[in-house]
């Protein structure tokens, strides 16, 4: 049995998320139609279902107002819809990989993603993905001409473990999807970074976009001139001299958005490779501290990035819901042995 996936994939899975938003002003000649089907004919890959489920997760708003889909719509009227990402042509198959699941009901799943597993099938991954399992997990429930069509309203790097929320039915995609949109979606992320902070917290605000110098990586715009407004803030949970365990939480989900941020403020992720952060930063000119490093390098082979904490309005009720993971061996790995090296530095207040 076979899933149809969500957009075009990029080369390193970014953390971002999955749904799209239309803005249209209806023509002021429009004969009065009912909004799901004027919808259909002005939308590609948009069912009059899909429409549907929008509408009852007031996910279509005219004039800044929620509407069911037997509303007739006006000339003048300005319409804001916003849909989960529409499926392309791919094909995956199951396969019996071992899930960790925080949480499941009707509506959705909520997974604990390792680190090193890619979350859908893309360029030279092809097989032993987030949703090959997935399927398999899903394979029981009722299907849509064949198809299982589990819901990825957002995702995260590879290299980045933590939590992902599936959505079960087209109703909890649709409105996972505006919740995302709307920023309604708490999450947060713990991060390793280089250096010490003066302040205890603080925010980053700064559009993220495709670098103007190498297209595969991010960059950061504070001009505004390129890019998409992103904003992270972020709290020093323990200070260990030369890095920083740091909690960041999201307002926006930009590809690499934490990564790329914290590199714009001279805090790049431990053993970010992408974004610099495999080399050292801080610290002294030592062959005993070069080979520390080294050794860490190897406790956590890939950007030190877990999400922690995902919460959101259930889809059936709306009553909030919050879920927890614990950080994986590799993070606790590295963390406890940055604390116990840590005795040897003094703090910045210390001087």
């Amino acid at each position: 049995m076979a899933i149809v996936l969500g957009e075009e994939i990029v080369d390193d899975q970014e953390e971002q998320e999955l749904y799209e938003h239309h803005r249209i002003t209806v023509d002021k000649g429009q004969s009065m139609l009912r909004i799901d089907k004027y919808l259909m004919i002005r939308l590609q890959n948009a069912s009059r279902t899909k429409i549907q489920y929008a509408a009852d997760a007031d996910c279509v708003l005219v004039n800044e107002k929620p509407v069911k889909s037997s509303y007739k719509v006006k000339g003048g009227d300005v319409i804001s819809i916003v849909l989960p990402t529409p499926p392309r042509d791919t094909k995956v198959y199951p396969e019996n990989i071992p899930l960790t699941i925080v949480y499941e009901d009707d509506e959705f799943l909520i997974v604990n993603k390792p680190a090193g597993m890619v979350v859908h099938p893309g360029f030279n991954n092809y097989s032993g993905t987030l949703v090959n399992a997935l399927v398999y997990h899903l394979q029981q429930l009722p299907t849509a001409n064949g198809e299982i069509r589990p819901g990825l309203v957002h995702r995260i790097d590879k290299n980045t473990s933590g939590l992902v929320v599936i959505a079960k039915t087209e109703y909890a995609m649709t409105h996972l999807a505006k919740q995302f949109f709307d920023h309604t979606i708490d999450r947060s992320y713990y991060a390793l970074v280089w250096g010490d902070f003066e302040e205890k917290e603080g925010t980053i605000q700064g559009n993220v976009g495709r670098s103007l110098r190498d297209r595969k990586i991010q960059a950061v715009f504070h001009d505004g001139s390129q890019g998409k407004p992103a904003i992270t803030h972020y709290k020093v949970l323990e200070r260990f001299g030369y890095v920083t365990l740091v909690e960041c939480t999201l307002e926006t989900g930009r590809t690499h958005q934490i990564r790329v941020h914290m590199q714009s403020i001279g805090h790049p992720l431990f053993n970010d490779q992408t974004y610099g952060g495999d080399r050292i930063h801080k610290g002294t000119t030592f062959t005993k501290y070069k080979q520390f490093i080294d050794n860490c390098f190897e406790l956590i082979p890939r950007q030190a990035l877990h999400a922690k904490s995902l919460g959101f309005a259930h889809p059936k009720g709306g009553k909030r819901v919050f879920f927890e993971s614990e950080l994986p061996e590799d993070f606790t790995a590295v963390l406890d042995k940055w604390r116990h090296y840590s005795k040897y530095v003094p703090s910045k207040e210390e001087g």
